[in-house]
């Protein structure tokens, strides 16, 4: 059975959250049960449309009555809740799609999840539910959750005891109890929320569904994700810009190691481009915001939410303030190693702060001393005198002790409220750990909360780079698409091959020469200049250096005769059935920085750009940036200057800076290339390029091509030298 394509991310999902109807379908009077306890939930918050219990019984389902068929309701409800065992389910679904169910969620397991008799039930509910224009949530799932019109189609625990103020952050999470337990700890610490969703095995609505539905709705002001795998990598990156066009920062906290990995990779690229890294770049591009934990997805959420949409620190600067030297040390360590640095403050700010704190500290960090205890009044001068610092930088208040003391809490809290009503635009942030009641004060004025140093140094940097990432351009998903023509058999057979199908498509390659003699190696060789390289040309030896096929820094033609008999040597006893092309002759370039660049292939993003630190050391280093392809020139520096070594190519210790713009230029192309032929080029490896001095622009030493149908057979190990 043919499934058909999904509808665009996020199409037909707002009836999720807004459904006037709902039908339970495997209802049941026990709300402990999971066929129960969505009518239970629904009739206990106030849900204000119609309920119908499905159950084949009929009768009367806690206290409303119950149809034995969906086909007898008195009207075809907006929303069905499906909760019956799985060899049930798939009628279940037809039953709804005949009936003009508009929405389905299936939360019984037992599918894809289960083996193949479960995968192929499942993709029957696909087909049926995409033959008929109904959106399925599921199955295998928690459900979904509209705050606003309390529509309950979830069975969630953290839904027992409170219902949640309806709020600005929305949840969308393939684990239905993460997407819970994040509910449940906003919840805790009075957040309001707009909806959640909650994916299971994403026979229909996927991740991309829930992002694209919430960056839509007006309610959502951010959205917290959390991705266990990506099925559809298309369908994400569209779902991104949608958020990013609607200016809805999406919070994403991507767990466990993604399981297409590169282990089938012939080049250094694929071996580099790791499929997390990828991961990681596709959120860069498209304006996600990575998280490392849950802590920091719910604590940076919410203070995302309580700064947009125009008081996000824009620069990595902070102003530290604590009543003690110890924990000023701890905080400007901490925001340090997070990249955030602590400018000095202005000399009439350090004034004021000296004047009413004969004895603070007035450097940056902050050290108010105990001395702020016996007069916490001065609080508001000295948090009134940073806010008006010339800088932009956010200030970060650590209160260890004041909170949980009587007398000066409500100081402090005074001293916050006027504070948000004198600076309304300018960034202020505690970090305290309670007591509760009293952050959730200090959070209801617009103040972030964090728990920890730890933690508020991440999230100040993580708000930093979350302004950029909203300021950045949309990036289309299609972009890059021209026609072109297909590459020759050759281009996939040996080095030279590779660098011809790149010369062809305007890469600027060395002069070289393929030769089958000694002696015409030797006129090669004078008529290119000494030093010379010979490197044997073969498709069955892509690793030249373990066959002894490379000879480097032939001074004269002798040298060239000599290395050209010991190379034909070495490799017969290496590989005695090798097919040999001939030598290429090439000229000894040295003078410069090695760079590897390359092109692997996602088996969910597809090509994929890698630049690095080159050479035998390619591996070793993995000094890497990567990002899918295709790159704009711009875009290809900024991932050479993020390398660790990149001062290197910048002029190190007083040495000559090197060509970054020819590097990027040709990082770019690469790119570029690759996706044009990107149902042909499984990989591609540039190992080493040398970028030479400004204005000398670089040179691509070696080369190898790897066709999309020999991708996953190839040896994984290579080590390819000029």
């Amino acid at each position: 059975m043919t499934v058909l394509p999904p509808p665009s991310p996020g199409v037909g999902m707002d009836v999720f959250f807004n459904a006037r109807s709902i039908a339970v379908i495997g209802a049941s009077n026990e709300f402990t049960k999971i066929g129960g306890r969505p009518i239970h939930l629904l009739r206990k918050y106030g849900y204000s449309g119609e309920i119908y219990p499905i159950n084949p019984r009929g009768g009367e389902i806690q206290s409303l009555p119950a149809y034995t068929h969906l086909a007898d309701t008195p009207s075809a409800p907006e929303l069905a809740v499906v909760a019956v065992p799985a060899e049930l389910a798939l009628q279940a679904v037809c039953d709804c799609a005949q009936r003009g169910v508009k929405v389905v969620v299936v939360l019984s397991s037992g599918f894809a999840e289960a083996g193949a008799e479960g995968l192929a039930l499942q993709a029957d509910m696909t087909h049926v539910a995409r033959a008929s224009g109904m959106r399925l949530m599921g199955p295998n799932c928690l459900g979904s959750l509209g705050v606003a019109q309390k529509v309950i189609g979830s069975f969630s625990v953290a839904l027992e005891d409170h219902m949640p103020q309806p709020g600005g952050i929305g949840i969308v999470s393939q684990s239905g109890n993460v997407g819970s337990y994040t509910l449940q700890i906003l919840v805790q610490r009075g957040v309001g929320i707009s909806a959640m969703v909650t994916t299971g095995n994403e026979a229909d609505v996927d991740l991309a569904d829930g992002i694209a539905a919430l960056a839509r709705d007006p309610q959502t002001r951010v959205i917290l994700c959390c991705m266990e795998t990506c099925r559809d990598g298309e369908r994400l990156r569209q779902a991104l810009e949608i958020a990013r066009e609607h200016r809805t920062p999406v919070v994403m906290l991507k767990i466990g190691a993604t399981e297409q990995g590169q282990a089938a990779a012939a080049s250094h690229t694929g071996a580099l481009a790791a499929s997390d890294a990828v991961i990681d770049a596709v959120f860069r591009r498209h304006g996600a915001l990575r998280v490392g934990s849950h802590e920091d997805l719910v604590e940076i959420g919410m203070a995302a939410e309580q700064l947009l949409p125009d008081r996000l620190p824009s620069q990595a600067e902070a102003i530290l303030v604590a009543a003690s030297g110890g924990f000023c040390i701890m905080m400007a360590d901490a925001m340090s190693a997070a990249g955030i640095t602590m400018p000095p403050l202005a000399q009439a700010t350090q004034t004021r702060i000296h004047e009413a704190l004969p004895s603070a500290i007035t450097r940056n960090p902050v050290d108010s001393s105990a001395q702020i205890s016996s007069k916490p009044e001065s609080l508001l001068e000295v948090l009134s005198a940073l806010q008006e610092d010339p800088s932009a930088s956010v200030t970060v208040l650590f209160q260890s002790l004041s909170l949980y003391s009587s007398r000066l809490r409500g100081v402090y809290i005074d001293a916050m409220t006027r504070l948000r009503e004198r600076y309304p635009q300018r960034a202020l942030v505690v970090i305290s750990r309670g007591p509760g009641d009293a952050v959730k004060q200090i959070r209801q004025l617009g103040i972030p909360v964090f728990s920890s140093i730890d933690s508020a140094a991440r999230g100040v940097a993580s708000l930093v780079r979350l302004s950029q990432l909203l300021q950045s351009p949309r990036h289309d998903p299609h972009a890059g698409d021209a026609p072109h023509a297909r590459l020759p058999a050759c281009a996939f057979e040996n080095e030279l091959g590779a660098k011809q199908a790149l010369a062809s498509a305007g890469f600027a390659l060395p002069q070289e020469q393929q030769v089958q003699t000694a002696d015409a190696a030797a006129q090669a060789a004078q008529a290119i200049g000494f030093p010379a390289v010979l490197k044997v040309v073969s498709q069955d030896l892509p690793h030249k250096t373990e066959a002894g096929g490379v000879a480097l820094n032939l001074a004269n033609a002798e040298d060239v005769r000599a290395a050209y008999a010991r190379i034909m040597d070495s490799v017969t006893r290496h590989a005695p059935d090798a097919r040999i092309d001939g030598m290429l002759v090439a000229p000894m370039l040295k003078d410069g920085i090695e760079l590897i660049a390359g092109i692997s292939r996602d088996p969910v993003f597809g090509p994929v750009v890698m630049v690095g630190m080159g050479g035998i050391y390619a591996e070793v280093l993995r000094d890497v940036s990567v990002q899918v392809a295709p790159v704009s020139e711009h875009q290809a520096l900024e991932m050479i200057r993020a390398l660790r070594l990149f001062p290197l190519l910048n002029g190190a210790r007083g040495q000559a800076p090197m060509d970054q713009q020819a590097a990027a230029k040709l990082v770019a192309q690469l790119s570029e290339f690759a996706w044009r032929h990107r149902d042909q080029v499984a990989e591609i490896d540039l190992n080493p390029i040398l970028v030479r001095a400004q204005g000398q622009g670089v040179a691509v030493l070696d080369a190898l091509m790897i066709p999309v149908q020999t991708a996953s057979t190839s040896d994984p190990e290579t080590d390819h030298v000029h």
